[in-house]
């Protein structure tokens, strides 16, 4: 049940919350077709019918229905139950036609003044949107549609608010009213998911290949053996990541705790307490940041660590789970279809390993022709605003070199591919290179221009990364409010003991942007962070 919960802030801006609440419910606030629908409620109650059934039991959805009738045997009549909500009604006298739309799509029913004897009349109460039951059987009509002949009829819900409306037309073969609506605001679309999902079913997809891409990820990982946990997402200390938190507090206990912006130290935690040879965990993390296309303060990360491994072993790895995920969403294929991008627009983007591998200072070499690998902060400064790249006072000689990165590099990376072997003032929770100083053995996945997936050769040396955290508490002081905290329970951890491991982190809505061709984080998210709106214009 959904109740009006009053504002919390301000008193003058819970009294004015209130007051939009209000005005939303007074019936002259109410346009034309929503009093006829309500009236409609009134005179069907008054007959004695109650228009929110309990339940109703179905036998088919509108595909299977369909499929039943077999053209060999025109009259052999297969029966079938169906539900879903009205999206067109055409009224001729004694026989009307009614399209409903369910999961699986559209069928016609047929309705019949001699079959339904008075409860024919009910159908005058109902409109677009509603929601009905009807049983009968499968035949087709004169005009070649397979539809339900209804030989009984449910109103399960009445639907006081019209779907929108853009416009209408007729079919020219069926004489049918055919209503359009693309519902193309994108800002409404996301606020009234339940409506977009009604007026434009085809974006169902997206979000069903979204929960296939998580079960395959979770079949993924658990076919290995590894061992799926949770970890806290109200945390003391948050870490794990370059982010400002969310703060909130803890009233019980009167101590602030934070939104968690990743996993990863909890899930080092457990590997040091050896669990499992591997954990993981896909959650919502939140980030208190900008919003764009690519980036929401509420996200889902899977994040997977496992022992006695390190990013050469986690590259394999990450090409075959990526390459299955592909191959279950498109059904075979590797090749994934790109709507747009930023650099190649319709791009094909093809998983199937092996991945190109290019080191950091290599690919700003490649896109920015500038050699980068021996400058130190002063120099990395002046390169940047020779290249037109905007840099904080408060960035080090790593963020600097990210900036140039992003926007030098990233757009140029359509195809798989592993950026490796970053500076080490850019990882401070990765182990340093084995054989190359200065760098540490970390990759980065791009597609179609944007970042997957982070991975590691994890520090597991707790005097290196004590150093590494008093670095970032340097950075901290110059105003980098994205800048790692200290973290003394997990260096317990690691004094504690943690075995090799390879750790891997990639964002669950970043990655069906890219299997579904989406552009916008908030396509692929279900309902996505959003200002603010009145209660009801």
């Amino acid at each position: 049940m959904t109740t009006h919960n009053p504002p919390t802030g301000h008193p003058e801006e819970t009294k004015e919350a209130l007051r939009q609440i209000a005005e939303s419910e007074r019936p002259d606030a109410l346009t034309d077709q929503e009093r006829e629908r309500r009236h409609s409620l009134s005179e069907l109650r008054a007959l004695g019918i109650e228009p929110y059934a309990y339940s109703f039991d179905r036998t088919h959805y509108s595909d299977a229905a369909i499929t039943m009738f077999d053209e060999s045997a025109p009259d052999a009549h297969p029966k079938a139950v169906l539900a879903g909500r009205i999206m067109g009604i055409r009224r001729m006298g004694k026989a009307s036609f009614i399209h409903i739309q369910d999961e699986a799509g559209k069928i016609q029913l047929y309705f019949k003044t001699n079959d339904l004897g008075e409860r024919y009349e009910l159908l005058r109460f109902l409109d677009i949107g509603d929601i009905i039951g009807a049983s009968g059987f499968v035949f087709r009509t004169r005009t070649g549609e397979v539809s339900l002949h209804t030989e009984s009829f449910e109103i399960l819900a009445k639907a006081l608010r019209p779907l929108p409306v853009v416009k209408e037309e007729v079919d020219e073969v069926t004489g049918e009213k055919i209503v359009h609506d693309a519902f193309s605001d994108k800002e409404l679309r996301y606020r009234r998911r339940y409506v977009d999902l009604v007026v434009n079913p085809e974006i169902r997809k997206t979000f069903r290949t979204r929960s296939k891409i998580i079960s395959t990820i979770r079949r993924f990982f658990d076919d290995r053996g590894y061992m799926e946990v949770e970890t806290p997402v109200l945390q003391p200390i948050y870490g794990g990541a370059y982010a400002r938190p969310f703060v909130t507090h803890h009233n019980a206990l009167d101590f602030d705790l934070f939104l968690r912006i990743a996993d990863e130290l909890y899930l080092k935690r457990l590997i040091v307490g050896g669990v499992a040879e591997g954990v993981y965990e896909i959650s919502k993390d939140f980030r208190n940041e900008g919003m764009d296309k690519n980036h929401s303060p509420e996200f889902t990360m899977a994040e997977i660590y496992v022992a006695y491994k390190d990013y050469e072993w986690m590259m394999a790895f990450t090409e075959e789970m990526f390459a299955e995920v592909a191959r279950q969403v498109t059904g075979g294929s590797t090749v994934v279809e790109q709507k747009a991008s930023g650099a190649e627009t319709g791009a094909r983007v093809d998983f199937t390993p092996p991945y190109r591998r290019l080191s950091m200072y290599d690919s700003i070499k490649e896109y920015a022709d500038v050699d980068v690998s021996t400058m130190n902060e002063d120099e990395l400064r002046i390169t940047a605003k020779k290249l037109g790249v905007d840099v904080a006072p408060s960035d080090g000689a790593g963020k600097i070199i990210d900036e140039i990165f992003s926007e030098k590099v990233e757009h140029h990376l359509i195809q798989p591919t592993f950026i490796t072997d970053y500076p080490l003032s850019m990882s401070p929770l990765a182990k340093q290179h084995r054989s190359k100083p200065g760098l540490v053995e970390r990759f980065e996945l791009y597609v179609n221009g944007q970042e997957l997936a982070n991975a590691f050769s994890e520090l597991n040396d707790p005097i290196d990364q004590r150093a590494r955290f008093e670095e970032q508490a340097r950075l901290r002081g110059k105003g980098d409010e994205e800048a790692m905290v200290l973290d003394e329970d997990f260096l317990r951890a690691l004094e504690t003991g943690m075995p090799p491991t390879a750790g891997l982190g990639f964002g669950i809505d970043r990655l069906t942007m890219t299997m579904t061709g989406e552009e916008s984080i908030r396509d692929v998210v279900l309902f996505p962070a959003m200002r603010p709106e009145k209660m009801r214009s």
